[in-house]
Parts: C-alpha cells; sequence; structure tokens
C-alpha cells in the first residue's frame, strides 16, 4: 500500500502517474486556503463568482456536524474536507441540524441549542474555510433521521399547541412554523465561535436547503408545500440577503405536469411537489434535484437506468435553462453496492454519465451547474455508511474519475491557470 498524506492506495498499474498524483495534493489546498472568499451569486442560469461562471464538482458528507462534536472523531472531519480540497472538489452539502433526543442533538427541544453540537458546527465551517470547501447546510430533514418534520410535529403535540399529529402538519401548522423560523433565525445569525463570522456573513457557505427531499403526500396538490417553500425562503431572504437559497427538492414532476411521463413511477407524481412550480420563486434561487435510478425503478438493467439518468438530467437541465431560467444542481445521486451483481465500475459509468452531461452543459454555458455524489466518507467511519457511500480514493478508476471532472471544471473556469506545480500537472494527465 501506498501512504501520503495519511491516505492509503493500492500500488497497481501505473504506480508512477499514481504516486504523481497523490503527491500533487500538497499543494491545491495551501493555495485554496489562502483566498479572500467571495459570495456565489446568481445570474440568470450562472452561478457567478467573482465575475465568471462557477461550476461545481462536489459531495456529500451529512455526517460532518455529528462527528465534530467529540474530540477524538474531529479528526474525520478535518481528514474529509482536507482530502475533498485535494481532490478539487469545491462544494460539500452536509446537515445542519440535529433534532430532538438524538446522541449530538443540535436543537433539544424548540429554541434550546446544545452549544456543544453548535461548537461543533463552528468547526466544520471553519474547516471548510481553511480548506477551501464551499458548504451547502440543509436545515431539516423530511425524513425522520436526525429528528426531521416529524421532530418538530412531536414538540408541537406534546406541547398542546399542535393542530394534527400528520407529520405533515410540519408545512402548515402556525405553531411548528414558528419553531422552525425561530431555528433558521437561530442558526442564520450565529457568530461562530471559531472564525468570530455570522453564518448570514460568511461566503464559504454556498446556500441554504429548506429541507431534505421535502414532500407533503397529504396534499398532493401541492398548494401546501408550495405556500411552505415561498414562507420560508422569504423569511431566510429577510435575515440573509447574501446567501443563495434552495429547496432541497428530488425533482419530481407533479401527475399533472406534461413533464411528470420522465418520472421514474406514477406515485412520484403525487407527493406534493413539483419541480417547475416550486422552483418559480423569486426567492429561490436555484433548483435542485437528486437521482437514483436503482431506488426508482424496478428494472436490473444497467443500460436502462443509465438511460434514465440521462434523460432525468437533461429534462431538468433543460427546465432551468428554459422555464426557471436559474442553475440546476444535482445535490445527491448515487448507485447502490446491493444491486443484484453489483460492480464497482458500475459507479464509474454513472459518474462518468453525469459528469459528461454537466460538462457539456458547463461548456455551452447552460444551465447544469454541477453535481454532488451521495456519499463520501474516510476509514474508520463504516458504521456511517449506506448502500451508496464510499472512500473514493481507494479505486483508482473511481478517483480518476472523479478528479478527472475537477480539471475539466477547473479548465472550463481557469481556475488552475494560475497554479504553478503539480496539481496543474496532475490535469494535464486526466482526460
Amino acid at each position: 500500500m501506498l501512504a501520503i498524506n495519511g491516505l492509503f492506495f493500492p500500488m497497481i498499474g501505473t504506480a508512477t502517474l499514481i504516486t504523481f498524483m497523490f503527491m500533487s495534493f500538497g499543494n491545491i489546498g495551501n493555495v485554496l486556503k489562502q483566498q479572500n472568499y467571495s459570495f456565489v451569486e446568481r445570474i440568470g442560469d450562472q452561478f457567478i463568482l467573482d465575475g465568471k461562471p462557477f461550476y461545481i464538482n462536489g459531495w456529500n458528507s451529512y455526517w460532518l456536524m455529528d462527528h465534530a462534536v467529540d474530540e477524538f472523531d474531529k479528526i474525520k472531519v478535518k481528514e474529509m474536507l482536507l482530502a475533498g480540497s485535494k481532490m478539487g472538489l469545491t462544494v460539500c452539502r452536509t446537515w445542519a441540524f440535529n433534532d430532538g433526543s438524538n446522541y449530538h442533538a443540535l436543537q433539544i427541544s424548540p429554541g434550546v441549542f446544545d452549544e456543544k453540537s453548535f461548537q461543533a458546527l463552528d468547526y466544520v465551517i471553519a474547516e471548510a474555510r481553511r480548506n477551501g470547501v464551499r458548504l451547502i447546510l440543509s436545515l431539516v430533514n423530511n425524513l425522520h433521521a436526525y429528528g426531521g418534520k416529524a421532530q418538530y410535529v412531536k414538540w408541537a403535540w406534546e406541547e398542546g399547541v399542535g393542530i394534527s399529529s400528520s407529520n405533515d402538519s410540519f408545512f402548515f401548522d402556525p405553531s411548528i412554523q414558528t419553531y422552525f423560523k425561530n431555528y433558521i433565525k437561530t442558526v442564520l445569525t450565529r457568530k461562530n465561535t471559531i472564525t468570530g463570522i455570522e453564518y448570514r456573513d460568511d461566503p464559504i457557505i454556498l446556500a441554504w436547503e429548506l429541507i431534505n427531499e421535502p414532500r407533503c403526500m397529504s396534499d398532493p396538490s401541492g398548494d401546501t408545500l408550495q405556500e411552505w417553500i415561498k414562507e420560508m425562503s422569504k423569511f431566510i431572504k429577510e435575515i440573509d440577503e447574501k446567501h443563495l437559497v434552495t429547496v432541497g427538492l428530488e425533482g419530481f414532476y407533479d401527475s399533472k405536469n406534461p413533464k411528470s411521463a420522465v418520472n421514474p413511477s406514477d406515485w412520484t407524481g403525487s407527493t406534493g411537489s413539483d419541480f417547475i412550480r416550486n422552483n418559480d420563486i423569486p426567492t429561490i434561487d436555484f433548483a435542485s434535484l437528486h437521482v437514483y435510478p436503482d431506488q426508482w425503478l424496478s428494472a436490473d438493467n444497467l443500460e436502462d437506468k443509465l438511460e434514465f439518468v440521462k434523460k432525468w438530467l437533461l429534462t431538468h437541465i433543460e427546465d432551468g435553462q428554459k422555464k426557471l431560467k436559474k442553475p440546476v444542481l444535482l445535490t445527491e445521486f448515487g448507485l447502490s453496492r446491493q444491486n443484484k451483481n453489483f460492480d464497482p465500475l458500475h459507479r464509474d459509468m454513472l459518474n462518468k454519465l453525469v459528469y459528461d452531461i454537466i460538462y457539456k452543459s458547463a461548456k455551452r454555458n447552460k444551465a447544469g451547474a454541477g453535481s454532488l455524489i451521495w456519499q463520501f466518507f474516510v476509514k474508520g467511519m463504516e458504521s456511517y455508511n449506506d448502500d451508496f457511500g464510499m472512500v473514493p480514493w481507494e479505486r483508482k478508476s473511481t478517483f480518476e474519475v472523479i478528479v478527472g471532472q475537477s480539471c475539466r471544471l477547473g479548465r472550463l473556469q481557469g481556475k488552475y491557470s494560475n497554479l504553478k506545480g503539480s496539481f496543474k500537472d496532475l490535469c494535464l494527465h486526466i482526460r
């Protein structure tokens, strides 16, 4: 095994090139952390940074805040953000929530916060800044994990102010809306104990995500979720005019939308969400979507899954370009290793397909703004893994595909034109 900067790689094949690739990582982190950061803006269907288009190659590590609470786990956060920056990755999406009685909960009860956990989030943001990795911070979960909307409903019910025990009351109960607005305000106005910068003033945060994968099945008309998105995105903008805001959608089209024919199955048209309607709001800056072909489709055939992914992405990018006139960011995608006849090369094929579509869109100045793999972790975190997780540098082919996307998007932006040394040379070797 080859060990460089704490990362281990198999000595296989083109050993000289691989050694060169991993040794080259010594420079880029230093260059990035010395930058004076500007806010990423949105002009039309493009992300703009310092007057130039900004395209994203990044990843998800939802666990960063949770791991930053305990001193002996903090090293994992440092390792992950450092490794991401060394791969040329520019954005990480992670949870800025942990509600209820969960281990390391941030919000223990409505408006009551654990300072140690908040300092852990401070640490995540500070480490991201040190490594030049921008963050998309998600504010609540539609799912039960880490509390989610169900926890807010439980709080309201226990306090005798809830008007319904349905989890969907999160979207319409006035008391719950007050809970969530108080949470938003507390997070956005938090002064980082490490950097001294209020979150709303920190450009290393790329965007606020309202909710991870919102669904309101009790109102398939979509009106309830639409009003909630309007209300909460407006509230964020009243506190923080500097940061971008996105919803956190999976990208499904309402069954009444002609585009619903692209949906992976009939039920996805009745989730109370609609990609076009939900994003066509002035206080929403860019559209997000996810794609999990092996979870959403019944087909076992890899070619059919990849064909769906291609159509899914191209359709949404076209909508971003022609209808929404906003950037489209694929904030989650992956392939499960529990698939029948799974081969890690299948992931490389999916990644390459997604990356090619994003690159072609970026090259033509269209709305495809980038993508974030679900999910990355580092060695010793197997309990946090799921069907989709990976240590990206463990496989040479996977590593090369991911870094290759960083290099070619970097070339489009002129990002590496002023760099001297190994990372620029590395990008010359990757096509």
